[in-house]
Formats: C-alpha cells, structure tokens, sequence
C-alpha cells in the first residue's frame, strides 16, 4: 500500500512540485490549501506524513494552528516547511509541538523525498 503524504500550503505551485516529485517516488498526495482545511483532512484521512508551510500557519492563525495541525493525528509524522531559520531557534520550541523535522524554503525536492521515505520505511 502507498503512504500518504498530506501537503498543507497556500501556494498552489510549492504544492505542485512537491506532489510531483512525493508522486515520483510512489506516494500518493493529498493537499490543503489552509490549515482549517489541512486539520480536516489530516482528521479525515489520517496521512502518513504531513508537510505544512509554516510561515502560512504563524501569518494565518499563530503558534496553536501547528498543535491543532498535529494534534489531529498524533501517530503521523509532522514536518514544517520554513523561509528562515528563526524556526529553528530554541525559543520557538518545534519538539513540543511534535515536529518530525523542518524543511527550509526553497525546499530541495530531492531532500524532501529522501527524508520522507527513509522515515516512513520503518513505519
């Protein structure tokens, strides 16, 4: 059976590339384009892996949105996407938030794919 990976992204063309390239290597994809709607579908459908923009999620609805995000399925990896690497500062404390790992934009599809099926192989 393929795994899911769930693109969570205001903008359509990351979402297009990253599906291709999950899609490349044997995922099948799904997408949001909110985080309102990302949470619904992660209820939903219960994706392996999701990969959510953060810098949408914080400009959005702040901080709580990555914990509803992640609280919606606890069992799937989380991974963000960020612009910068103030996400990675110890004040902005990713681990309690249950991130599996952050990408940074622009993101290499390459990298993204190989984390994301390493991670997964063992699940």
């Amino acid at each position: 059976m393929r795994k899911l990976i769930l693109l969570i992204s205001h903008d359509p063309h990351a979402r297009a590339v990253l599906r291709r390239a999950l899609e490349a290597e044997g995922f099948s994809v799904g997408e949001a384009a909110n985080s309102r709607e990302g949470e619904r579908t992660i209820r939903r459908v219960r994706p392996d892996a999701s990969i959510a923009d953060l810098q949408m999620e914080i400009v959005e609805l702040g901080e709580p949105v990555i914990e509803r995000l992640r609280d919606a399925d606890p069992q799937s990896l989380f991974y963000l996407m960020t612009t910068g690497t103030e996400a990675l500062s110890a004040e902005f404390n990713l681990h309690h938030y249950g991130v599996t790992g952050v990408f940074l934009k622009p993101v290499d599809t390459a990298i993204v794919t190989q984390v994301v099926k390493s991670a997964l192989s063992g699940t």
